[in-house]
């Protein structure tokens, strides 16, 4: 499988990124990874926080790939893509995928379901993604990097 086995599922659509958009995604990414650093946060909104966080580390991957996710499962994708663009280990995606449906019940369900420890986990997991992401955009696609 690869991301244009996922395109003809329908999965991702094709996308021609930009400098700009790129920026644009990965300030977003530093701005939560800074905000879910406040102290009186619950771990739920941290969570939520240092989850989109990375959540659009992984956007702007699939973006410099080449691709963006169809509105179907559009966060699942994005975390799933990371296998392809980043090439991270099965544990990592399954950790990621974890915390995207914990952030699910916490955001639609039921408030406290997060304890400090895992908003932690995830705030150092995006604060990771973030830096790997960097890594992997100036290697392979280092026209997208402002200078």
């Amino acid at each position: 499988m690869s991301l244009r086995d996922w395109l003809k599922n329908g999965w991702l659509i094709e996308h021609a990124t930009s400098r700009q958009e790129i920026a644009d995604l990965l300030g977003v990414a530093n701005r939560d990874l800074a905000d879910c650093k406040i102290a009186r946060l619950s771990p739920d909104w941290k969570l939520n926080i240092a989850y989109n966080a990375a959540l659009q580390s992984a956007t702007a991957a699939l973006a410099a790939a080449g691709y963006q996710p169809s509105r179907e499962a559009h966060h699942y994708r994005v975390i799933q893509s990371l296998a392809f663009t980043l090439k991270l280990e099965p544990a990592l995606i399954a950790q990621l995928d974890m915390f995207r449906k914990k952030r699910n019940i916490g955001d639609y369900e039921r408030a406290g379901m997060v304890s400090a420890h895992e908003a932690n986990e995830m705030a150092a997991l995006a604060q990771r993604l973030r830096r790997e992401v960097e890594e992997w955009l100036i290697a392979h696609h280092s026209k997208l990097m402002e200078k």
